[in-house]
């Protein structure tokens, strides 16, 4: 099975992080299915990019020495960076938003899945909002 993987699961189970969480049980037996087939979003890497420059995350397998290790970090554990296409796009100028969840990015990052027809893991409770639109959601509750 295919998944997209949200900032924060990418965050949990690659990178070390400040005030880290677990990721549940569930989730995990998903990550270490060698069976399965794993994505994100390039918004997703954007978001990581900051988070290292900004020195929230230290890489757990390895010291970086370059933000653009990252890029390669991901693309060695195979997860494929998806970029936003058009099709995407369409599904964001069309998605209802929720007043509790007002970021921007996560709105694009749920798009790509609904419109891709992925199921999204993430541990933003808020995205089983979305199920209604279409969101396939897997809950990695904290």
């Amino acid at each position: 099975m295919i998944y997209y993987l949200d900032t924060n699961i990418l965050v949990y189970s690659l990178f070390e992080h400040k005030g880290k969480e677990k990721i549940t049980h569930d989730v995990l037996d998903i990550l270490e299915d060698c069976t399965n087939l794993f994505r994100t979003s390039s918004i997703c890497v954007k978001e990581i990019l900051y988070l290292y420059k900004s020195n929230n995350i230290l890489f757990k397998r390895t010291k970086l020495k370059s933000a653009q290790e990252i890029i390669t970090g991901i693309k060695e554990v195979n997860i494929e960076i998806i970029p936003i296409t058009e099709k995407h796009l369409l599904k964001y100028a069309n998605l209802e938003i929720y007043p509790s969840n007002n970021d921007p990015n996560d709105h694009v990052i749920i798009s790509q899945a609904i419109s891709d027809k992925i199921p999204l893991i993430s541990s933003d409770r808020d995205f089983k909002n979305y199920v209604s639109q279409g969101l396939e959601f897997i809950y990695n509750k904290r």
